[in-house]
């Protein structure tokens, strides 16, 4: 029954759509500490890579970007409360006097280093694309856990779709809080600029990608990559950029 809830709840965002040809830019944040030290989960900060990779992205978003012409920002419950928190007159003028990009980034601190260097795009911070939650597994590394929780560990290789660490989130889970941000992905005129993690992207991209959600789990997304997701009246088109 929860599959079928998240099949459904990815399918109904679709009468949202706006056919408005833009661009919708996804990447992971940059290099962050854990990273290097192999541990999930957690809230550190980005390393001297992912530093450099953060000037290497705004360098990217401010060319990719500087040309495309301003839109309204379409705001649904969901996404006006953010808006107008974080961005304040500009926000609520943004309806009006239109923007040629904004950045959404997590509330996790590797996220929000990362969209720091953008200049000239305003940038709204969402808890929904904050990683999947490891629970009492936050901040070990994969052979801590298997060592330490061996039936955990056997259970999350075995079906990673399902599997829900304990006092923490499954892929199905993500999926679910997701459905909002997709919402308004769906709603935007202008471009998006999506930083998050590996696991809330590989939903968002599965559903614009249309990947069954067997493959959302193993589906690859590598750092310092960018995946630009074009929208149009013709469908949908990729392309990836690796930076470094």
């Amino acid at each position: 029954m929860e599959e079928i809830h998240a099949v459904q709840n990815m399918s109904s965002v679709l009468v949202n759509t706006h056919l408005t040809p833009r661009p919708i830019l996804l990447t992971r944040h940059g290099e962050s500490l854990y990273n290097v030290r192999g541990r999930i989960g957690g809230d550190t900060a980005i390393s001297e890579t992912g530093e450099l990779y953060a000037k290497k992205l705004a360098n990217f978003v401010e060319k990719r970007l500087k040309n495309e012409k301003a839109a309204s920002i379409q705001m649904g419950t969901d996404l006006q409360h953010l808006i107008e928190q974080s961005l304040g007159e500009l926000g609520r003028a943004g309806r009006k006097i239109g923007l040629k990009a904004i950045i959404w980034t997590s509330t996790l601190q590797r996220t929000i280093l990362t969209a720091s260097p953008i200049a000239g795009f305003p940038k709204i911070q969402w808890r929904a694309l904050d990683e999947i939650n490891a629970g009492v597994c936050d901040g070990m590394t994969y052979e801590e856990i298997k060592k330490n929780m061996p039936e955990e560990y056997d259970s999350r290789k075995k079906d990673k779709l399902r599997y829900r660490y304990p006092r923490g989130e499954s892929y199905l889970d993500v999926i679910q809080r997701l459905e909002p941000v997709i919402i308004e992905l769906e709603r935007q005129r202008a471009p998006v600029v999506v930083v998050s993690h590996q696991a809330v992207l590989r939903a968002l991209y599965a559903y614009f990608a249309d990947r069954p959600l067997s493959e959302i789990p193993h589906i690859e997304m590598p750092l310092h990559t960018i995946i630009e997701i074009q929208m149009g009246v013709t469908g949908v088109q990729e392309k990836r950029y690796k930076l470094m």
